[in-house]
């Protein structure tokens, strides 16, 4: 098993006083995703949480269905891991047709994609559900989420997704260096977990592009919270999808982009 954080030496400047010690910084390792004996991506991750990564990332990028995934098996090697997955029949064939290579940073969520429809892909609406908040369980939810970023806690450099119900609060969390695995991860978990997805809501603890809303989408979630802004276009695929993107979600304020009748003020909540 491959550590996911480590100290390393640095040396603190505060104006005058120079101290030398040790900061905990997360790892970072090449991880490839094969279907089939062939790799579909390349992606810089934290070495946790990769079966779940595995079933995420296959499920959020469109490449099959979670009963479409024959096996996953994370094999390391000298250079990193192959997160070696098979498909069943159908599914394998599908991917022969539409092969691409999606190899680049953490930062990066649309890497290699050489068709611009595919990367601006119309996210898929979300099932009907009655599901809603009320403005006081959506900063629950945000105060909840510290609590378990273990990994941020130790090196302050790295993502989290989280899965939140009124019912349960969080029940599943996944943190990486990159956004992007961390929301795949999550996806990945609550897949194989069972959890009943179209009754609870997202958090992610970064800014909100037009990918991580398809990926949100894929896993039919009907509300994105983000600590951060979105982007126009992300606020859009939220609207088409049916999803109620919360974003700037701080403890005393959050603003609702798309779909805000999910939302439901407090009685002492003052709406301008």
């Amino acid at each position: 098993m491959m550590r996911t954080h480590r100290p390393l030496p640095r040396t603190r400047v505060t104006g005058s006083h120079v101290e030398t010690g040790a900061r905990v910084l997360p790892e970072e390792v090449a991880v490839a995703l094969s279907y089939n004996g062939s790799t579909q991506a390349v992606m810089m991750s934290t070495p946790a949480d990769l079966i779940d990564f595995a079933y995420g990332f296959t499920l959020t990028e469109g490449i099959a269905r979670p009963d479409e995934i024959e096996s996953v098996e994370a094999v390391e090697t000298d250079l990193g891991i192959d997160l070696q997955i098979w498909l069943k029949g159908e599914a394998g064939e599908r991917l022969a047709q539409r092969r691409r290579t999606m190899a680049g940073p953490v930062g990066c969520g649309l890497c290699g994609i050489d068709s611009l429809s595919e990367a601006v892909r119309r996210a898929q609406p979300i099932e009907a559900t009655d599901f809603a908040l009320h403005a006081s369980q959506v900063w629950s939810a945000i105060a909840s989420l510290p609590q378990h970023q273990p990994l941020h806690d130790a090196t302050r450099a790295a993502h989290a997704a989280a899965f939140w119900t009124p019912a349960n609060g969080i029940q599943a969390l996944r943190e990486d260096v990159g956004r992007h695995n961390a929301l795949d991860k999550l996806a990945g978990s609550l897949i194989r977990g069972g959890v009943e997805r179209n009754q609870g809501a997202l958090i992610i603890t970064s800014r909100v592009s037009i990918d991580m809303v398809q990926k949100a989408a894929a896993i039919g979630s009907p509300v994105l919270i983000a600590v951060s802004a979105p982007t126009a276009t992300a606020v859009e695929q939220a609207n088409a999808a049916g999803i109620t993107l919360i974003a700037l979600a701080r403890a005393d304020h959050f603003e609702v982009f798309s779909r805000p009748d999910r939302i439901f003020p407090d009685e002492a909540t003052n709406v301008a």
